[in-house]
């Protein structure tokens, strides 16, 4: 346990049951609506009450404006250019390599590679990693709940090498099985790659144990961070990862920009995942020598106005406080969960000792798109399908779930009306 502002925090960043009333005092929601002008609009003429947080989050004006304002006063290529401009563009795009690098804790810039999203990142990992270090019948550990882009790269490597890929369980509260984590580890192993948070039960799951676990047997680990970033402090150095990724447009900033952090041991092994421009010293028909890292694996002109704007929305949320947009989240998940249970019919999926800001449910046999369609009609945004995690939806025996998942400016008068608009959707079902 550790004390910030005199509150207690547990491990995962989230407050304890302690000092909660100060807590409250510190955290101004009302005032951090103020910085996303599209909460304050109308959805058929009812308030906008967003809570697809999971899928994207609403950016603040000062994202917005960095965007602008770059592409009013500093729009250049960036480091290839001699002209003012271009030196301008490329110190603002290196400066939000080093802001990545303080909120992850990396020790080097050098191990932040800027892509195109939490996506990209895991393809290149897997690409680059796959194609170096994997050779056919060696194995990759993944978990129950994967996202799709942490499933189907490792698939298409399977499909090229012949790897064989291993999954972790879960028990019913959405836990993964431990025990049989380990057991699922054999020379074959070469590589983890699990999500932080599942961004479908919430459940954040224990990947300080589970890296320590895997660096016993000399295995490296690669984390899907895009749902834990948002809400969690994370350090790189202190979990011990080899490689984390996660999308700016999770964080409150732009989409198409991410982030692969690999400790730079690791980056300096793997070959590039693409050819171009930017990630050679010298290109002669018959040899090519790649650029230093990061920019090996940075192909290309880069999003450099995606970059500034990531590290605006990073400065935004460090500004409040990772400790305090944890602890306001936890408060908030744990209301939402206490109003949605008392719903006749209800079934959440996913109640893990360690939740994040994600509930996924269904109320009685409702089918999620109805439910989600006509909370629409009442201004209310939540997602329903599967999420991009069909194996899991397989485990859990359903096609799909609502979910509704919080964000820092999200109030529980916003809660109080979603669970209002269940009530009323249900009534409309079982008022016979």
């Amino acid at each position: 346990m550790r004390c910030v502002n005199n509150v207690k925090l547990n491990r995962f960043g989230r407050r304890c049951p302690v000092n909660e009333h100060r807590m409250n005092e510190m955290y101004d929601v009302s005032k951090i609506r103020e910085d996303f002008p599209i909460l304050q609009r109308e959805v058929y003429g009812k308030p906008l009450i967003y809570l697809d947080n999971g899928a994207t989050t609403q950016k603040p004006r000062q994202v917005v404006e960095a965007i602008t304002d770059e592409y009013y006063s500093v729009n250049a290529n960036v480091h290839r250019g001699v002209h003012f401009l271009s030196q301008q563009a490329t110190e603002l795009h290196e400066a939000s390599r080093e802001t990545v690098r303080r909120f992850l804790n990396a020790r080097s810039a050098n191990e932040i590679v800027f892509t195109r999203g939490t996506t990209e990142s895991v393809n290149l990992f897997v690409s680059s990693f796959g194609e170096e270090f994997m050779q056919e019948g060696d194995e990759v550990i993944l978990s129950v709940m994967e996202h799709h882009s942490n499933i189907v790269p490792w698939q298409l490597l399977a499909a090229r090498k012949g790897i064989a890929l291993k999954v972790i369980p879960m028990n019913e509260r959405g836990e993964l099985l431990f025990d049989e984590y380990e057991k699922l580890f054999s020379d074959r192993t070469k590589v983890v790659s699990v999500t932080h948070v599942s961004n479908v039960l919430g459940t954040v799951n224990p990947v300080r144990r589970m890296i320590a676990v895997a660096h016993a047997r000399g295995v490296p680990v690669l984390v899907d961070g895009a749902q834990s970033v948002p809400h969690l402090s994370v350090d790189v150095q202190d979990l011990d990862v080899d490689f984390f990724a996660f999308s700016g447009h999770k964080i409150y900033g732009p989409t198409g920009v991410g982030v692969l952090y690999g400790k730079e041991e690791w980056l300096d092994r793997l070959p590039p995942y693409q050819g171009g421009g930017e990630m050679i010293q010298s290109v002669t028909f018959e040899k090519t020598v790649f650029n230093e890292l990061p920019y090996k694996f940075e192909a290309g002109t880069p999003d450099y106005i995606g970059t500034v704007s990531l590290a605006k929305a990073i400065d935004y949320v460090s500004a409040i406080g990772m400790d305090k947009v944890a602890a306001y989240e936890h408060e908030l998940t744990e209301y939402a969960m206490r109003r949605l249970k008392a719903i006749e019919g209800m079934r959440i999926f996913g109640d893990a000792e360690q939740k994040s800001s994600v509930i996924s449910f269904l109320v009685g046999d409702i089918h999620h798109f109805d439910m989600g369609t006509l909370l629409d009609r009442l201004g209310i945004a939540v997602r329903t399908g599967h999420h991009c995690a069909q194996p899991l939806m397989r485990r859990l025996g359903i096609e799909g779930t609502v979910r509704a998942s919080f964000a820092l400016y999200n109030t529980k008068e916003e809660i109080d009306a979603l669970v209002a608009g269940i009530e009323r959707v249900r009534k409309m079902f079982y008022s016979a």
